[in-house]
């Protein structure tokens, strides 16, 4: 192989690996619930100190959350790691961090499938409504579903969850065309996570949770743009050829 053509793919080769991430916690986060025999439904739970799922029919009711993200820094941050608008992205995962059920309103965990969805109304507000002093403002089980659930919202994916009551566990949502156009413009991003069985029932930590490390997070990572990887690889390729070319005379 040419010394030249052998720089440029040593240069692709070593850019393609150096990808960059970015984590953020939501901006706003809140459960909400039918309760056991759906009186709940237009309550609001937005400062409850967690986020819940269950699937309907459990003796607490049905239990889905909604968390949003603002994705300005992440925006920023891979426009300044590889100019503006030279990237694309590779992967996105949101981690939870389980908790056990404190309070009567949410069902026992347990082991089940569950889905993550794109939300395309992102106008929910999380209200400041909290298992014994419920809100009448920001997002219930009712507005939810009649209102910020639409035909344009996207599945990032279904995904076991064991029922455990600690630790962290992490989900690779799927890059739709929304979930896409949401990371690439620092828009922000709504996400909503139900039931996907007749049996799931878990408890995570919200963005209020005392201990930083232990509130949802979603990790993005970016990588360079094919085309920006083959100009900078033939810069390098050209500055090593020149080098290389001073040295033998």
């Amino acid at each position: 192989m040419k010394p030249v053509i052998a720089l440029v793919v040593l240069a692709a080769a070593s850019l393609a690996v150096h990808g960059a991430s970015f984590s953020t916690n939501p901006t706003a986060d809140a459960f909400v619930s039918t309760g056991a025999s759906g009186s709940l439904s237009g309550n609001n739970y937005g400062s409850g100190g967690a986020i819940s799922l269950s699937a309907p029919g459990l003796p607490q009711g049905e239990l889905q959350s909604v968390l949003q993200f603002n994705l300005g820094g992440a925006f920023s941050s891979f426009n300044g790691t590889f100019g503006v608008g030279q990237w694309t992205i590779e992967s996105v995962t949101l981690q939870l961090n389980a908790a056990p059920a404190n309070n009567t309103i949410f069902n026992t965990p347990a082991a089940g499938l569950f889905s993550i969805s794109w939300m395309q109304n992102d106008s929910w507000t999380e209200g400041s409504g909290t298992p014994a002093a419920p809100g009448a403002s920001g997002i219930a089980f009712t507005s939810l579903r009649s209102t910020f659930i639409g035909a344009g919202d996207e599945g990032l994916g279904t995904f076991n969850f064991s029922g455990g009551t600690s630790g962290a566990f992490n989900y690779a949502l799927g890059l739709t065309p929304g979930l896409t156009a949401d990371l690439v413009t620092g828009d922000n991003l709504s996400l909503r996570l139900f039931a996907a069985d007749s049996s799931v029932s878990g408890v995570f930590n919200s963005r209020s949770f005392g201990t930083a490390a232990n509130r949802p997070l979603l990790t993005i990572v970016a990588v360079p743009e094919p085309g920006t990887l083959a100009v900078t690889g033939l810069g390098i390729a050209l500055l090593g050829g020149y080098r290389l070319r001073r040295g033998r005379k």
